[in-house]
């Protein structure tokens, strides 16, 4: 029974990890936003009907004559994907993150893919590229403890994080405005998910209590806590931190988490009586971009 126990509290832990894991990332733009704009063919390409395979060459001779046609490039990728070809991808992707240095949106996805294809020191070199010159990007941070996750290295993993939060705090006290307090915020939000697939509830919601106390306005580490308190048989005590959720939240995400508060406690409840679990509410509704 004990063991049942443990297994059901750690599941808990990652259903939740993936609800909070959401909330990090909210407001922030989609990876591939601004990337996959309609755009014209390239010199060569043939419009209508024509094979992919047929468009790749098409943007292929025409990176024979200019390497660096960001158009060109920015075809070729989005074929491959297409494709699922994600080997062929890298080389255009690589040639785009070294082009359009102001879009990181590049090296990020070039991370990600690299990840899939089990290139795992190929990932954590780029991410620790792009937080080499964005110390606080909260994707980077994601991908690299991840990769530091799947390796059995939770140490490394929170260390990276709580180091951001560190710096982000230092760079706010020296020069205020430096770190917008959404962007500590989201730190602080995937230290807490960091500890939370770790079986580490307690942590999870102190770094919720401290985020809320230096960005009070924001909903998100209120409505994590509240998730954490429920989840792990603090039903009551979660219940004020909803509402207070529900309160700072913008008036679109309102409803959504309402959804999510009555879900969430509904599943609490029927684990403290022994009824079988269902699937845990999913946050998506309150992470769409104005």
């Amino acid at each position: 029974m004990a063991t049942s126990r443990t297994q059901r509290d750690v599941w808990v832990y990652v259903g939740i990890g993936a609800m909070v894991s959401a909330l990090v990332l909210f407001s922030l733009v989609p990876l591939v936003m601004g990337l996959w704009q309609p755009r014209p063919a390239a010199d060569g390409v043939v419009n209508g009907g024509t094979p992919l395979e047929s468009q790749a060459l098409g943007y292929q001779l025409v990176l024979e004559r200019e390497p660096d046609n960001v158009n060109a490039l920015q075809g070729l990728l989005e074929i491959r994907l297409q494709q699922k070809n994600l080997a062929a991808a890298i080389a255009p992707l690589e040639r785009l993150g070294q082009i359009r240095t102001d879009q990181v949106q590049y090296r990020i996805l070039l991370a990600q893919l690299k990840t899939q294809l089990e290139d795992n020191a190929g990932a954590a070199k780029v991410y620790r590229e792009i937080l080499t010159q964005s110390p606080h990007n909260i994707q980077a941070l994601k991908g690299l403890s991840g990769l530091y996750a799947q390796q059995e290295r939770p140490a490394e993993a929170v260390a990276i994080v709580q180091n951001a939060i560190t710096q982000a705090i230092k760079a706010q006290t020296g020069a205020p405005g430096t770190v917008p307090p959404d962007q500590l915020t989201s730190l602080q939000l995937l230290l807490g998910e960091i500890y939370l697939s770790q079986n580490r509830p307690d942590q999870a919601i102190a770094i919720y209590e401290a985020a809320s106390k230096v960005n009070g306005n924001d909903f998100r580490p209120v409505l994590a806590q509240a998730q954490v308190m429920a989840q792990t048989g603090k039903v009551k005590e979660a219940d004020p931190f909803f509402q207070q959720a529900i309160m700072l939240a913008p008036v679109q995400y309102k409803d959504p988490i309402k959804n999510i508060a009555l879900q969430v406690t509904n599943q609490a409840l029927a684990n403290q009586n022994g009824a079988p679990e269902t699937s845990i509410p999913s946050p998506a509704p309150i992470l769409k971009s104005e």
